[in-house]
C-alpha cells in the first residue's frame, strides 16, 4: 500500500510536465488520515477526517476565524432581526463552482443553490448526520419548509421557528456547504467520490485507503489581506497510513508536512512529562499546542432505580469524588502535559465565554473529600459500598489512577471495562450509573456543552446522558437562548456552568489540547481550538 501511495504522489507531481523546473517546484502539502475517509460529500462530514477535506473542497455562507467570530465567505454581509429569528444574507456574485462537464462554463453560485443544498441536508432521504443543524428552520403546519427563501440570485433569507443565537456559527460547518444541484442529482450517492464545490482546492484523484489528491482551484474567489489570490499551495495530498507510529516516523523523515494529535505509541519519545519537546527534536520541526474544544468527564446518572439505591444519590459523595484525586499530577504523568486539568466548569478552555476566574470547579483536596464522607455518614469510608466506574480501554490508565487516589480517602472503586461502541450505547440507554464520557464541540458556542444538562434534552433522544434536571438551570438555559447580545448571554452561560459544578452531576477530568507538528518550510498554518485544518493561506518553501 505504501508503494502505491508513493507512486501515486510521484506520478501526480510529474503529470503536468515531466521536464520543466516549474513542475519540480510544485508546492504539495502532505498529511495523513489514519482513520481513513469514507466520503467527500459535505452532507456527511461528521468526523475530523471528513471535515478537514471538505474544508478544502467547499465553502458556505460564513467562515469562523480563530476566535470563532463569523466572517464573510460566500455571503459578503448579513442582517439578523431583533427577535433573532430572521437572517438575511447578501451573497457575492463572483463565486464559481469547480469546473465539471455537467456544469456550464463559469457556473456561478447563487442563493437558489443554498436553498437546494440546505433542503438536501434536511431531507430524510439524504440521511445526513447534519440534518439537526436545520431543526429550527421555520416550517408550516403541514411540515412544508417555509424558512428558506432565495429572494433573487444574491439574497438569501432564513427564518427560524425560535431564536437560537449559535445558529450563525452553525452555518460555518461543512454540512452547510453549497453544492451544485446538476452534479449532485446526476451522481446521487456517488457524489461522495465526485465532489464539486467552490473551495480553494478541487478534487483530482482518490484511491480509497491509499491516497487522495486535490489540486489548486485557479478560480478561487478569496484573496489575502495584501490582495494576493488564494491558495498559495499547488496541491494537497492525503495518505492513509493506519498505524499512527508509522505516520509519525514518516513525518520525522520529512515525507509528511504535518501531523496532529498525540498517540501513546510516540508521546514519550516526543515529549517530556511537562509537555516540552525533547531536546533531540529541537529545531527539526515546529510544535504548536493550544486549547481543544473537548471536555473529558465522568457522569453520574441522576434518576432511575440504580440512582435511588446508590450512595451517589448523596451530593456529598459526588463532591468527595470530585475532590479526591489530583488532576494536575494525572495530566503530567498520563498525558505528558497535553491537557488542562478540569478545575473550572464543564465548558472547556478555548470558547469565548470561558472564564476560570468566575466559574470554580474542583481541585485536589483530600481533606475536604474525607470531611464530606464523614458528613454523609461514612467516616474514613467505613460502610460506603464499592462504587462501579464504567469506562473503555482507552481511558483505563486515567480510571486506574483515580481508583488508586480515591481509595486513599476511603472511596473504593470497581472498574468495569466496556468496548467503546458498547459503552456509548449503554450510556445512551441509561444503563450505567457512573460512566466515562467526552464531549467534542460540534460548534463553537458554550450552549453545545450546556445543552448536556438541559432537562428537555434527556437521552436517548438528546445529549443529557446524566438526566440532570434543575428548574433554575432550565430557566437560565431558556433565557440564554433568547439573548442575541453575546456579552449578556455569556454571563448567563457562566451562571449555568457554576450551577452544574455546585450540583455535581459530573466529574470534569480535563480539557483536551491540540498538538500540531509541522515542517520548518511550512508557514502561516493557523491553529484553533476546534482543530480545523485550513490550508488556503498556507505557504511552503
Amino acid at each position: 500500500m505504501r508503494a502505491v501511495y508513493l507512486l501515486t504522489g510521484f506520478l501526480f507531481i510529474l503529470s503536468c510536465n515531466q521536464t520543466t523546473d516549474s513542475d519540480r517546484a510544485k508546492k504539495v502539502f502532505r498529511y495523513n488520515e489514519s482513520s481513513g475517509i469514507s466520503s467527500l460529500d459535505p452532507a456527511f462530514a461528521n468526523d475530523q477526517a471528513k471535515i478537514w477535506v471538505c474544508t478544502h473542497l467547499f465553502n458556505g455562507l460564513i467562515q469562523l476565524d480563530s476566535q470563532f467570530i463569523a466572517r464573510p465567505c460566500i455571503a459578503k454581509s448579513w442582517q439578523i432581526s431583533d427577535n433573532g429569528k430572521v437572517y438575511t444574507f447578501q451573497l457575492r456574485n463572483d463565486v464559481l463552482f469547480h469546473p465539471d462537464p455537467l456544469l456550464k462554463a463559469g457556473r456561478k453560485v447563487n442563493a437558489y443553490d443554498f436553498v437546494y443544498s440546505f433542503r438536501r441536508v434536511m431531507d430524510e432521504k439524504t440521511a445526513s448526520p447534519g440534518s439537526w443543524v436545520f431543526n429550527n428552520i421555520y416550517k408550516e403546519v403541514d411540515g412544508q419548509i417555509a424558512g428558506l427563501e432565495a429572494v433573487n440570485d444574491t439574497t438569501l433569507v432564513i427564518r427560524l421557528s425560535k431564536s437560537f443565537p449559535p445558529f450563525l456559527g452553525l452555518l460555518g460547518m461543512p454540512y452547510c456547504s453549497v453544492v451544485p444541484r446538476e452534479v449532485v442529482e446526476h451522481y446521487g450517492k456517488d457524489f461522495r467520490t465526485h465532489p464539486i464545490g467552490t473551495g480553494p482546492f478541487q478534487f483530482w484523484q482518490w484511491i480509497e485507503r491509499t491516497a487522495l489528491i486535490l489540486h489548486k482551484n485557479e478560480n478561487y474567489f478569496e484573496k489575502d489581506l495584501a490582495g494576493h489570490s488564494l491558495p498559495f499551495l499547488d496541491a494537497v495530498m492525503v495518505s492513509f497510513i493506519s498505524d499512527k507510529q508509522s505516520a509519525f516516523l514518516e513525518f520525522i523523515k520529512g515525507k509528511l508536512d504535518f501531523i496532529s494529535g498525540l498517540d501513546a505509541s510516540f508521546k514519550d519519545d516526543l515529549l517530556t512529562r511537562n509537555g516540552q519537546l525533547r531536546p533531540k527534536y529541537a529545531g527539526k520541526f515546529h510544535m504548536e499546542t493550544g486549547p481543544n474544544l473537548n471536555t473529558e468527564y465522568l457522569g453520574f446518572l441522576q434518576d432511575g432505580s440504580q440512582f435511588q439505591n446508590s450512595p451517589l444519590k448523596d451530593i456529598r459523595i459526588r463532591k468527595a469524588i470530585n475532590y479526591g484525586f489530583d488532576r494536575r499530577k494525572m495530566i503530567s504523568y498520563l498525558r505528558n502535559g497535553m491537557a488542562t486539568p478540569g478545575v473550572s466548569g464543564f465548558v472547556p478552555m478555548g470558547l469565548p465565554s470561558f472564564d476560570s476566574t468566575v466559574v470554580k470547579g474542583y481541585d485536589y483536596n483530600p481533606q475536604q473529600a474525607k470531611e464530606l464522607l464523614k458528613e454523609a455518614g461514612y467516616p474514613g469510608g467505613k460502610g460506603l459500598p464499592t462504587i462501579t466506574m464504567s469506562t473503555t480501554p482507552t481511558y483505563q490508565d486515567i480510571c486506574e489512577y483515580m481508583q488508586g487516589q480515591l481509595a486513599e480517602v476511603g472511596i473504593n472503586i470497581n472498574l468495569e471495562m466496556n468496548q467503546a461502541a458498547q459503552h456509548r450505547q449503554m450510556v445512551a440507554k441509561q444503563e450505567l450509573l457512573f460512566f466515562r464520557g467526552s464531549w467534542v464541540a460540534d460548534y463553537a458556542d458554550a450552549e453545545n456543552y450546556l445543552s448536556l444538562f438541559y432537562s428537555k434534552n434527556f437521552a436517548p433522544n438528546g445529549p443529557n446522558y446524566t438526566h440532570f434536571k434543575n428548574a433554575d438551570y432550565d430557566r437560565l438555559y431558556e433565557l440564554a437562548m433568547s439573548q442575541t447580545n453575546d456579552s449578556v448571554r455569556f454571563v448567563i452561560y457562566r451562571k449555568m456552568d457554576q450551577l452544574i459544578m455546585d450540583q455535581s452531576p459530573a466529574v470534569v477530568l480535563y480539557y483536551d489540547r491540540v498538538l500540531r507538528l509541522y515542517q520548518n518550510n511550512i508557514h502561516d498554518l493557523k491553529n484553533n481550538a476546534m482543530n480545523l485544518l485550513t490550508l488556503k493561506t498556507v505557504r511552503k518553501d
